[in-house]
């Protein structure tokens, strides 16, 4: 699975159909349409239409990329969130950088690479946003679509600075391209990540398992509490139908009453037995005492005959 998490898109992008059809023709299956904005953030925001007629292979994301200049101005990352799926920072100078890895709540850092960037990258304030869950992000876009030498010299020695001072840990590859022509299939974009320093492994992590990290953790925030802990199963108990839970219950509150009903004409009967006994008169208790007597005499000398 192939991952291209800048791809710009307005509603009425005329390229943005022919961008996503060669994105899935040659291998893509997961893409974030970007929408950027610069300053104050509006008061009502939220993400532009998808495209209808996108690839039904594709797995669209909405993303927003903000220009950060002043940290003060925008505190509203929080609340962005739950409306895009991805929310990067673009930072426009160290200030606002160490900001954005220390503070602020986001998914990835993405910087214009195709301009000179006026600071050294330090070690200690990118590692401390890869163990806060934050991925560093290198467009090619703008080094390849003819804006110049300047432009492609800038992202060559920007990508290979940033690669140095993380290690190579915690980057991801876009393209941020606005046309088809600016798009590269995935195993060029691992030939550019090696050319740029990375390994081909961190070069294919790059597209492949570093994005899916980020669209997975992107997703925890929005879908649990404090972005630690989501109820994936809450144990909920089966429905049942109203007929099979009316007999249920019928044949639950039967059996009692058949019990209680057994014991009812037990109780009965024993007292009808006692009362049978106490109307006999004594003469004929006597009687029915002195035929049992007679009855086990003759059954004696029957068995002394038969012994003889």
């Amino acid at each position: 699975m192939f991952y291209d998490l800048n791809v710009p898109y307005s509603s009425d992008d005329p390229e943005i159909s022919h961008t996503l059809n060669f994105l899935a023709e040659i291998g893509y299956t997961t893409v974030a349409l970007s929408q950027t904005i610069s300053g104050k953030l509006p008061p009502n925001l939220a993400p532009p239409t998808v495209p209808v007629n996108a690839p039904k292979s594709l797995k669209l994301l909405t993303r927003l990329n903000l220009i950060l200049a002043d940290p003060s101005q925008n505190q509203r990352l929080t609340s962005l969130t739950q409306a895009y799926d991805l929310v990067a920072l673009r930072p426009t100078n160290e200030k606002s950088l160490l900001n954005a890895c220390t503070n602020l709540e986001c998914d990835l850092i993405s910087l214009d690479f195709s301009e000179r960037i006026p600071f050294h990258f330090k070690f200690k304030m990118l590692s401390a946003a890869i163990e806060r869950g934050i991925r560093f992000e290198i467009c090619y876009g703008s080094g390849i679509t003819g804006s110049g030498i300047d432009a492609r010299r800038n992202l060559i020695g920007n990508a290979m600075s940033l690669i140095r001072a993380t290690r190579g840990r915690g980057i991801i590859i876009s393209s941020e391209a606005k046309r088809a022509l600016g798009v590269r299939a995935p195993w060029d974009v691992i030939n550019l990540a090696c050319i740029w320093g990375l390994s081909q492994e961190r070069g294919k992590e790059a597209i492949c398992e570093e994005t899916r990290k980020v669209t997975a953790l992107a997703k925890l925030k929005r879908t649990s509490w404090r972005g630690a802990i989501d109820v994936v199963y809450g144990g909920e108990k089966p429905k049942v139908e109203e007929g099979q839970s009316k007999k249920k219950g019928a044949t639950k509150k039967g059996a009692p009453q058949t019990e209680a009903n057994a014991d009812s004409l037990k109780r009965k009967a024993e007292p009808a037995a006692e009362e049978a006994e106490k109307s006999l008169s004594k003469r004929e208790q006597k009687r029915r005492a002195k035929k049992v007597r007679l009855d086990g005499a003759g059954d004696g000398a029957a068995d002394d005959k038969t012994a003889s």
